[in-house]
């Protein structure tokens, strides 16, 4: 019934007092790129676009911190703090449209995690306009904070569900002098293991590992890719141990140049995005031979362009693929959660409409849900925010 477009907070502010008064039920839209995520809202009277709330509010390079408005993409905050030498270390796909507020609402991450952390690591301060058009602010500018509630990190990951993010404080990382990719090809589920406990064990510090596969035969094949940044000397150094590792067969890798390391990373991106279907896999990391081979493999046989992406050293991933017989994917999918047990978890992405019908979004409800409602009764009383996107249709 109702789309606003603020251009200032103050003017979010005034949009959600006007559906608080009218008794609308409204959603938050930045670029759309994790729109998937979650289940369908049950009532969506109004939305609220954020691509005009798009200001820099605050840089402070001697700080390391910057302070962004939730509608400015992720692309261009890293062209205004490029000339300063720095950036934020994150690096999602599709960071040309995605919005510094929906990678905080949808908790987005890329390669970039292995070594910096979350988007949760990275945040420290925060403002948001609350269901009555309240606008409140958490944390502070400085990397260090402890007064109060952490309201920047429960943001993260909230689906729209607890408030509107309007402004958001990060801590920021020098642009590294070098970066060099190491590719290791044709590794199996057990070589990815190996290797990430030789890295742990020879202290190197990779800013990026990723292993993808297509799983197209029923011999996984993984390519390993490895990213070393920093200073030269350094990421040189760090890059020459991991090629003497036993773990690391010098035949079966490459260190890329600049435009094989690109298409490398940009195959990454791709798998993540390209497909109809996408489902996250959380996991021990230990245990990703055991998870592929028992749960992930079968789910794959029901996809065409069947991919998996998966971080080593965090024990998270996602298969990917476009589903060739809907009912056959839901029960893999209700298959899979049900072996993985308390050893994991399973969640859509992205999926039709028929298999988030018969296979759930978020698998088994967690045991936090009683918290999560009375956070959400606090923060939205009315339950008019994005209700019913989240985990226990909160």
């Amino acid at each position: 019934a109702a789309v606003f477009a603020p251009s200032n907070v103050a003017e979010a502010s005034k949009a959600l007092k006007e559906t608080a008064h009218r008794g609308m039920s409204v959603t938050f839209l930045g670029g759309g790129t994790e729109i998937e995520l979650g289940a369908t809202p049950t009532r969506l009277d109004a939305v609220v676009r954020t691509r005009n709330l798009s200001a820099l509010v605050e840089h402070s390079p001697s700080d390391q911190i910057v302070c962004a408005e939730a509608g400015m993409t992720l692309g261009a905050l890293q062209q205004l703090l490029l000339p300063h030498g720095q950036r934020l270390a994150l690096d999602p796909p599709l960071a040309e449209r995605a919005t510094i507020g929906g990678l905080m609402s949808a908790n987005g991450f890329g390669p970039l995690r292995t070594r910096f952390g979350s988007i949760r690591d990275l945040v420290i301060g925060i403002t948001i306009v609350r269901e009555d058009g309240t606008v409140a602010r958490g944390g502070g500018k400085v990397v260090k904070n402890v007064a109060g509630f952490d309201i920047p990190k429960l943001m993260v990951g909230s689906l729209g569900t607890l408030g509107l993010i309007a402004t958001a404080t990060f801590r920021l990382h020098p642009l590294p002098e070098v970066a060099s990719t190491v590719l290791l090809k044709s590794r199996g589920a057990v070589d990815v293991l190996d290797l990430v406990a030789a890295i742990r064990a020879a202290q190197l510090e990779p800013a990026s590992m990723v292993a993808l596969t297509a799983a197209s035969s029923s011999i996984t094949s993984f390519d390993i890719g490895i990213r070393f940044e920093g200073f030269r000397a350094g990421a040189e150094s760090q890059r020459e141990k991991l090629l003497a590792l036993d773990a690391v067969r010098s035949e079966a890798s490459d260190v890329l140049d600049e435009a094989g390391a690109r298409a490398f990373w940009a195959r990454h991106d791709t798998m993540r995005t390209a497909r109809l279907f996408r489902a996250k896999i959380t996991t021990f990391p230990t245990h990703l031979p055991l998870v592929f081979e028992g749960q992930l493999r079968p789910l794959m046989d029901t996809l065409e362009n069947a991919g998996f992406v998966w971080y080593p050293t965090l024990g998270l991933g996602f298969v990917t693929g476009d589903p060739v017989d809907a009912p056959c994917t839901a029960r893999n999918i209700l298959d899979a959660r049900s072996r993985l047990g308390g050893r994991g978890s399973l969640v859509l992405h992205a999926a039709s409409a028929e298999i988030r019908s018969l296979a759930g979004i978020w698998g088994p409800t967690p045991a936090a849900i009683e918290l999560m409602r009375r956070v959400k009764e606090n923060l939205d009383p009315q339950h008019r925010l994005s209700p019913g996107r989240f985990v226990g249709g909160i």
